[in-house]
């Protein structure tokens, strides 16, 4: 995949994909200042049922923490083999990041959450678990703890988790924040094809659907894809991203329909939109439509201008029926 993502091996050219890593989140951050409780006193009670329970053998909190989620989103997973897959010796436990890997490897969307009690609570009220990191010991001397959080009870300001060998862990929301906080208040929510975060902003589900597809087919994300574009209709990124999978799926026709709609809408990054269908229109053979999307991109212009001329450039030597005499495009 070149640096700007990649496109079936048939084409002269790769689709202009906004790369993921350059996209900066804010979302791990740590805030360790004191969280505002009273946001609890405005939800209502949330208990999720359905999600399942796995007691939690010693130092395998992760897996079955994972598990839980996984098996909630519809995937039949065993804490037992995932502590295999995933436990580090060294460290007596999972890494937050081999938990991301191993939700994605399982066909899910890992997002993580941003680190507030109130983020946390709306995904709770929209019925997702959140798998959270907790340090149940001190700064100084951590004990670390995975657990999933399934409900609240605002009227006794309290938490119900699944942890460590209790189906319902009962903890104060006071609590549960100290020791969340001292975890850097880090969660994620494992959903299945398209379900989104409720919690999402564009820019980060933009990147956790990037990471998602990096290991699989783009069918896997397509639904997700789909969502996101309709949750954020005049986000040119998602649009660009849900256009980029139905290429990849070699259904040419509906990339291009995504594209021109979110011009339409007059989305951001309108040059690479024009830029994008001008390639799928001429891998289609509609090389005048083609040739006038390329020509509005090098006119729009931006940085990804060489890339734009390219483009043109080559439509054109191939519409003239030229192409050995077109330079490779960028």
């Amino acid at each position: 995949m070149s640096e700007f993502g990649g496109a079936r091996a048939a084409s002269p050219w790769p689709l202009l994909v906004l790369c993921a890593g350059l996209l900066a989140l804010a979302g791990c951050a740590s805030q360790n200042g004191p969280q505002l409780l009273a946001s609890t006193l405005t939800v209502p009670p949330v208990e999720l049922l359905d999600v399942p329970f796995y007691p939690q053998t010693a130092y395998h909190c992760g897996p079955a923490a994972l598990a839980t989620v996984l098996g909630w989103s519809g995937v039949s997973a065993d804490p037992e083999q995932l502590g295999t897959e995933l436990y580090i010796p060294a460290k007596h436990g999972v890494l937050q990041a081999e938990l991301l890997a191993r939700a994605r490897r399982s066909r899910r969307l890992a997002y993580i959450i941003p680190p507030q009690l109130a983020e946390l609570l709306r995904e709770l009220e929209s019925g997702h678990p959140v798998l959270v990191l907790q340090n149940l010991g001190l700064s100084w001397y951590p004990i670390w703890h995975y657990a999933v959080v399934v409900g609240v009870q605002p009227i006794n300001g309290n938490l119900v988790l699944r942890s460590g060998d209790e189906r319902r862990h009962v903890v104060t929301i006071e609590t549960f924040e100290r020791t969340w906080a001292r975890g850097e208040r880090w969660g994620i929510v494992v959903l299945p094809p398209g379900e989104l975060p409720a919690t999402a902003t564009a820019v980060r589900l933009f990147q956790s659907l990037a990471d998602l597809e990096t290991q699989h087919d783009p069918t896997t994300t397509l639904p997700s894809w789909r969502a996101a574009v309709k949750r954020f209709p005049k986000d040119g990124r998602l649009a660009l991203g849900l256009a980029n999978a139905l290429y990849e799926s070699d259904r040419l026709a509906s990339a291009a329909a995504v594209l021109k709609a979110a011009l339409e809408r007059q989305t951001d990054w309108s040059a690479v939109l024009y830029n994008n269908l001008a390639q799928i229109e001429a891998d289609r053979g509609n090389w005048a439509v083609a040739e006038t999307a390329a020509t509005q991109a090098v006119r729009l212009g931006g940085p990804f201008l060489s890339t734009f001329r390219a483009t043109l450039r080559t439509i054109q030597c191939r519409r003239a029926g030229k192409p050995t005499d077109c330079e490779p495009a960028l």
